[in-house]
């Protein structure tokens, strides 16, 4: 293990040997870190705190310090973070409120400067959050979903997989998958170049977008297009769309503008 001179590391501390502590890193608490992880200048990383193999933090990264909550009361809450994620500078990262509850961080994970992830924050693997990208608490984020920069989502709101959030957007609303919002946070048409990425067939495509026609362009309730469209779907793609809507949601979904779109 290389240990910058100037780091501290705290004695009940586990860092796998070839770990990588740059200069003036703080790591304080029983933080656990697997094999391969490197960590910049002035990183710190507190409390419990479990960081996978392969990630990389960059300078001023502060990782599972208390949550920013009046409800905690100094609980034992977690912070777990998954393996190969890069976390850049200044990202904030909360361990949760709850007792016994973890703020997670998925697998291959790419949080870019200036991102803060606040407690009890889910986020499946491969999700991307571009700088200044800001996550309130109890947030749910599906793979390979990206949340682009300086967007601000609302605690409580689920960010469904592939979903890509516009710019310079609030989110107050739960965003389905494999959709993508405007910079107001709307919901305008479907991901296809990241659907077409992530490797989803032909059919799970259409599937997805006669289910998203079903849900945003029909006349129908909610509840009967719920219903309608869990008959309608055909593939795993689509049935993991529609099974968004039949969860329960603290926050509503995000309704479109009026100015939807689906290519035929």
């Amino acid at each position: 293990m290389g240990v910058h001179r100037s780091a501290y590391i705290h004695p009940d501390a586990q860092i796998h040997e070839s770990c990588e502590i740059g200069i003036n890193v703080v790591i304080d608490g029983p933080v656990r870190m697997g094999p391969g992880c490197w960590l910049g200048p002035s990183v710190v990383v507190m409390g419990d705190t479990v960081i996978g193999a392969g990630c990389s933090l960059h300078a001023h990264a502060v990782i599972g310090d208390i949550p920013q909550d009046h409800k905690y009361k100094g609980g034992k809450t977690f912070c777990h973070i998954g393996e190969n994620c890069v976390i850049r500078e200044g990202v904030t990262i909360h361990r949760a409120c709850i007792e016994g509850a973890a703020t997670t961080v998925g697998n291959r994970c790419y949080l870019m400067t200036n991102c803060h992830v606040a407690h009890d924050c889910v986020l499946d693997d491969e999700v991307t959050l571009v700088s200044g990208a800001l996550l309130g608490g109890h947030v749910q984020v599906g793979a390979k979903a990206i949340i682009s920069g300086n967007v601000g989502v609302h605690q409580f709101v689920r960010i469904g997989e592939l979903a890509m959030v516009g710019a310079v957007s609030f989110v107050g609303q739960d965003i389905p998958p494999f959709l993508m919002t405007d910079h107001c946070g709307s919901v305008v048409g479907l991901n296809n170049v990241g659907m077409r990425r992530a490797g989803l067939s032909l059919v799970q495509v259409n599937d997805v977008k006669a289910l998203y026609k079903l849900l945003f362009r029909s006349n129908l309730s909610l509840g009967v297009a719920k219903d309608v469209g869990h008959i309608m779907a055909t593939t795993d793609a689509g049935r993991r769309f529609i099974q968004f809507f039949r969860e329960g949601s603290r926050r509503g979904v995000g309704s479109n503008t009026g100015r939807l779109r689906v290519a035929s």
